[in-house]
């Protein structure tokens, strides 16, 4: 590029210091981003894409964060680029939120849960713009309307609990533009979100960065999101960049394993994969080939032994309310044996409240749940308590899912002390030990704790404690739906080794259709309580009947539909 970068990063390192000394997040990183342009960083957890980025604005928390070398140059409008790192405070808080904003990951906890939307967006105005209230006011609402907000005077004098996950990141949104700024880093601000929403949220970014002629700073984990949205991609791992290049190389022609493999992990749509592809593999040289496709015809012989047999589950016209709303409405399903049932779909659009209307932790409102030739909404709290061991849940957040005092080895036996399994306790910590190494962990890290553990660990520890009481049925609720896209990989082939091993049923929830697709024999596409369609999973993705269920596909990111 002939103008000088809006954005120059040199050789930039910082550590985090750790009982065992400093640990290096960031490793001599040297980058560029340029007027007008979305720059991709994209790496795994622990890659140190955040911390590069909130270094940009002097966020990194000290102690424990230390940058040790680096220049980090901003260019703000015609004046000379100056060094960030070499601003005090007070020049740094006049740049923040005004030349440069941050959208951050998570928009329930960055919006202030005690002040209206409004009024938080409005703050910013009047700090670096001097806006009176009035102006501001008027501004905001023409912000909201901007980020396509629905009923903005509404939205205004709401709170962040009463707006939906996608409402709360355009708030997030129009607070980040509200000064015009010239760059806008964007932390992974679609994870959290359905692909549909998804899909609104990176059209609005890209409209927004035209209209406004901003720099984009866009880091994620997963390759498939800036497809078609970014300008240059940037890939980093243990805190180094392993490639870098414009977005149509990097998909079509990735030279590095590391990046291979990112892209491969994610489930592919054209083919059904024997096992996912790991990272990993990529990096020893294995790739895919290793891994096997499961043709038509396999998958046939499968389903016709699976079906043969009786249901092990019966749902019957099941439906859920509260108060005047209805959260579930008419659901009628069967389960089989050995089956992965899919249930795909919005959030709102019931998946969760199914869930735990089937396992009774929340009782129907009407209709029957048939387990075993069993109605167990008929059943004393005693005799539920018996089924409990037979099915089992595993929820999307392992880590407020596990006791954050109770050591990992402890929690997992527990349960079998409960229902009485395996006689005594040390025969109980001998299968705690067995379990372990069955979700790929080490013996070893009985005695410790869940913080101790990343969050892919966290939910391998979560399934060791599903299949502790030894459930023939398990409900997985978008249980990888908060992992980076190569531990979902490794995640999703322990479920179905296990399955194997164990014998056991699914009912696997997830918004992420490409993920949904891979785990199911038969799939439930639903919507706003109601079952929208259903049908053998490849024959739902490949004719879908429905107009919903079209649009949830047509959202699935372009480079993920190979």
């Amino acid at each position: 590029m002939n103008t000088p970068p809006l954005l120059d990063i040199q050789d930039l390192a910082i550590g985090f210091a750790s009982g065992a000394g400093e640990l290096t997040v960031v490793d001599h990183v040297s980058f560029s981003l340029y007027e007008s342009e979305t720059l991709a960083v994209v790496g795994e957890s622990g890659s140190g894409k955040t911390v590069s980025a909130l270094a940009v604005l002097k966020l990194i928390p000290s102690p424990p964060g230390r940058i040790s070398s680096g220049r980090i140059y901003f260019r703000n409008g015609e004046a000379p680029a100056k060094d960030l790192l070499q601003m005090d405070e007070p020049e740094m808080q006049k740049i923040r939120g005004r030349s440069i904003s941050m959208i951050f990951q998570e928009p329930m906890t960055s919006l202030n849960p005690v002040f209206t939307c409004g009024d938080q967006v409005t703050e910013s105005l009047r700090v670096h713009l001097a806006y009176t209230r009035k102006q501001a006011h008027e501004k905001v609402l023409d912000l909201f309307n901007e980020v396509m907000l629905p009923r903005p005077a509404e939205v205004f004098r709401a709170y962040p609990h009463q707006l939906s996950g996608g409402q709360k990141q355009r708030v997030m949104i129009a607070m980040a533009i509200s000064c015009n700024p010239a760059l806008l880093i964007a932390d992974e601000p679609t994870t959290a979100l359905d692909v549909t929403v998804q899909k609104t949220i990176l059209e609005l970014m890209k409209n927004l960065q035209v209209s406004r002629k901003m720099s984009i700073l866009f880091i994620t984990h997963d390759l498939g999101v800036v497809a078609g949205f970014a300008d240059r991609v940037l890939v980093m791992n243990k805190g180094k960049i392993v490639e870098e290049g414009p977005v149509e190389d990097i998909f079509h022609k990735p030279v590095q394993p590391y990046t291979r493999g990112l892209l491969a992990c994610r489930p592919p749509l054209g083919v059904r994969l024997n096992r996912l592809p790991t990272i990993e593999k990529y990096m020893t040289g294995e790739g895919v080939e290793s891994e096997g496709i499961i043709t038509p015809l396999q998958r046939k012989t499968a389903h016709e032994r699976i079906y043969a047999g009786e249901p092990i589950l019966k749902v019957e016209k099941l439906g859920k309310r509260f108060g005047s709303f209805t959260a579930l409405e008419q659901a009628s399903f069967l389960v089989y044996p050995g089956e992965t049932l899919g249930i795909v779909g919005e959030s709102g659009s019931g998946k969760t409240t199914l869930a735990r209307v089937v396992l009774e932790l929340i009782p129907a409102t009407e209709g029957r749940i048939i387990y075993r030739e069993q109605d167990i909404t008929k059943l004393t709290h005693g005799d539920l308590k018996k089924l409990r061991k037979d099915l089992q849940i595993i929820f999307q957040d392992p880590y407020s899912s596990l006791n954050p005092r109770l050591a990992i080895g402890p929690a997992i036996l527990e349960p079998m002390k409960v229902h009485g399994l395996h006689g005594n306790d040390p025969a109980r910590k001998a299968r705690v030990m067995e379990l372990l190494r069955k979700v790929g962990l080490n013996p070893d890290h009985f005695y410790r704790y869940p913080h101790e553990f990343s969050g892919g660990q966290r939910q391998r520890i979560c399934i060791a404690r599903a299949l502790a009481v030894e459930p023939r049925l398990v409900i997985c609720d978008e249980s990888v739906s908060a992992l980076d896209v190569s531990i979902q990989a490794q995640v999703l082939n322990l479920l179905n080794d296990l399955k194997k091993d164990f014998g056991l049923t699914y009912i696997f929830i997830s918004h992420d259709l490409s993920v949904v697709k891979f785990m199911s024999d038969r799939l439930i596409v639903m919507k706003n309580g109601k079952i929208e369609e259903m049908g053998e999973a490849d024959e739902v993705y490949a004719n879908p009947q429905s107009a919903y269920t079209r649009m949830l596909l047509a959202a699935i990111p372009r480079e993920r539909v190979s």
